[in-house]
């Protein structure tokens, strides 16, 4: 059978993308943000609702077989400590409340790592009574792609399964295949005064020559500084660049046909805000599994 699936907190989609590519049927999106929501609607045929989850019921909304929430991580990840916003986030209480009704089959938490020092919000969604839990962390992008980006995955069923963890028995795509060849930009001024050290930190710089580099982690704020992150390049000023918006994605594992809704800058965001379509797929193929035997 194919499993159909509710999804929350969606973003742009690329875990619903991955999940998908893994053998999952989604049936709806719940996002907030009108720009993801656009995003969602060039890419994607089921149902698309924009709406905040804390204003939905739960059984006014189709039943699915799978619940799946990547509910906002800014106030659990590391990040937030230096601007003193890692206070977690009540978000997780309305994804609860749709698992705790609901009572799908299967449901899958998608976040940082940083989300297990929150022991009120771990045992939320990992007590639920009647479920088994599988729980991943870290899951390393790096296993599939050139990114440093670690996540946790929470996976609860109704009958006990062991999940296999993502395998390393494949190729990991390297940073200069993902590389566009002499794209043209114009680099803002900011990035030439972070290079000259008139910021508080240096950009993290990745070499698309060196088989070992990987891009740091992407990040929504990119949308707002290109100066973080830098990538060698000898055709441009300083032999260094931003990524683009094609190389952004593709360090999600996006593929080129996908359409992101609005500005570059609101690409880097949604990208920067998304989970690796490789680790999606990965969930994916184990859930459906599950619903196989």
């Amino acid at each position: 059978m194919i499993p159909i699936a509710n999804s929350y907190f969606d973003g742009a989609g690329l875990f619903i993308l991955g999940l998908m590519h893994g053998g999952i049927d989604i049936q709806q999106s719940l996002e907030l943000d009108p720009i993801c929501c656009e995003t969602l609607k060039n890419n994607f045929n089921h149902k698309i609702i924009q709406a905040d989850i804390r204003d939905k019921t739960v059984l006014s909304q189709d039943k699915s077989d799978i619940i799946i929430g990547t509910y906002p991580c800014t106030k659990y990840s590391k990040i937030a400590d230096i601007h003193g916003t890692r206070t977690g986030d009540d978000l997780f209480l309305h994804l609860f409340r749709h698992i705790a009704i609901r009572q799908p089959e299967v449901y899958v938490v998608e976040n940082v790592p940083g989300m297990k020092k929150f022991p009120v919000v771990m045992e939320a969604m990992t007590s639920l009574p009647g479920y088994y839990m599988n729980i991943f962390c870290p899951v390393l992008a790096t296993t599939w792609l050139p990114q440093k980006r670690d996540r946790l995955i929470l996976i609860g069923t109704k009958r006990p399964i062991s999940i296999h963890p993502p395998s390393n028995d494949h190729k990991r795509v390297l940073l200069s295949e993902i590389i566009e060849s002499h794209p043209e930009m114009e680099i803002p001024n900011y990035v030439r005064s972070r290079l000259y050290g008139k910021y508080r930190d240096y950009p993290i710089i990745s070499d698309p020559e060196d088989i070992y580099s990987v891009a740091p982690t992407c990040v929504a704020h990119y949308a707002k500084d290109r100066g973080t992150r830098l990538v060698k390049d000898k055709s441009h000023p300083f032999g260094l660049r931003p990524y683009t918006v094609r190389e952004y994605a593709r360090l999600q594992g996006v593929p080129d046909s996908f359409r992101f809704s609005g500005s570059d800058s609101d690409a880097y965001r949604q990208i920067g805000n998304g989970v690796p379509i490789p680790l999606g797929e990965w969930v994916g193929k184990e859930i459906h599994k599950y619903f196989n035997k």
